[in-house]
Order: structure tokens, then C-alpha cells, then sequence
């Protein structure tokens, strides 16, 4: 089921999974930079809190999380040369 909400006069997608609702980064990042909202999210990405973050949710919520590979991005988070994005990660 999608539906979505309004915050600040903008709407936010949500889409419910079984009894999960998930709520699109893109529309939030769109509140950010509407004309680029692929920014704010690698940006996000980019940062280590968050990259430890996404690999605890991974190895939690994931059978298949390759942690290995995943140890090497945790290790680059937060240089100036590593870059991420939502397609990287699930690679």
C-alpha cells in the first residue's frame, strides 16, 4: 500500500511492506534540493555514523549482507575520496 503525508508542504511517500512502513529518502532530500535531490542523499551516504548505521541494519535484517565487503566502505566513510550512493550499497 503507498500512501503519503505532508511536512512542510511536501509530500512525503510512504510505503507499507507487511506491517512496515517505509518512507522515501528522496522525497525527504527533495525538501533539501528539489532540483537535485541525489546530493543531499550522497552527502548523507558519505558520512561514518551513518555508514555504521545502514551495516548494522544490514547485518540485522539481511541474510544475505556481505559483511566482508561491507567492512571495506566502513573503513573508507568519511574521506574525502569515498563516495556512496543507495545503488552502491546494495551492489
Amino acid at each position: 500500500m503507498k500512501a503519503e503525508i505532508n511536512v512542510i508542504d511536501n509530500k512525503i511517500g510512504i510505503m507499507r511492506i507487511g506491517d512496515v512502513d517505509y518512507i522515501s529518502l528522496t522525497d525527504l532530500a527533495r525538501y533539501a534540493d528539489a532540483e537535485e535531490p541525489r546530493l543531499p542523499i550522497r552527502d548523507w551516504m558519505r558520512n561514518k555514523e551513518v555508514i555504521s548505521f545502514l551495516g548494522l541494519w544490514e547485518s540485522m535484517n539481511n541474510k544475505n549482507f556481505k559483511g566482508g565487503e561491507f567492512a571495506t566502505f566502513k573503513n573508507e566513510a568519511g574521506s574525502n575520496k569515498f563516495k556512496m550512493s543507495p545503488q552502491k550499497l546494495v551492489k
